[in-house]
């Protein structure tokens, strides 16, 4: 079996971890899209070690994750969209101004996305892992 994940939920508060943000377009973009995410999930957020803020989990094979997450961090907003993007290429054309790794979608900013597709990234993102792990 594999290690645990050294990412795990955390007792941290989320509006104080985002309060906390010098960047004032970071902190507003890191509060939409935290509003977006618990409406999304139904989940209230929780801190996932010193900085990821995700919602839900499920139980992979390497340990337990939000279904969806976030991290506000210095150079970009980055979207946890666990299922990664290899079935959302007609999603991603539309979204706007990004780049995609495995699983992470960078953001410079919310405003550079079409907001209804981001929702439907998440949305897919969602059904996906609770169809595959339940929840």
């Amino acid at each position: 079996m594999a290690a645990e994940p050294k990412t795990r939920p955390t007792d941290a508060s989320v509006p104080d971890f985002i309060a906390a943000l010098e960047n004032p377009t970071r902190r507003a973009d890191a509060e939409a899209i935290c509003a977006l995410m618990a409406e999304a999930t139904g989940e209230p957020p929780v801190l996932w070690g010193p900085s990821i803020v995700g919602f839900g989990r499920y139980r992979g094979p390497t340990g337990d994750w939000p279904l969806v997450g976030f991290s506000p961090r210095k150079a970009n907003l980055v979207l946890y969209i666990m299922p990664g993007f290899a079935e959302h290429a007609d999603l991603l054309v539309r979204l706007g101004k990004h780049r995609a790794g495995s699983s992470c979608l960078y953001l410079n900013r919310l405003a550079d996305a079409d907001p209804a597709v981001l929702r439907e990234l998440i949305d897919r993102s969602i059904a996906s892992l609770r169809a595959t792990y339940g929840g």
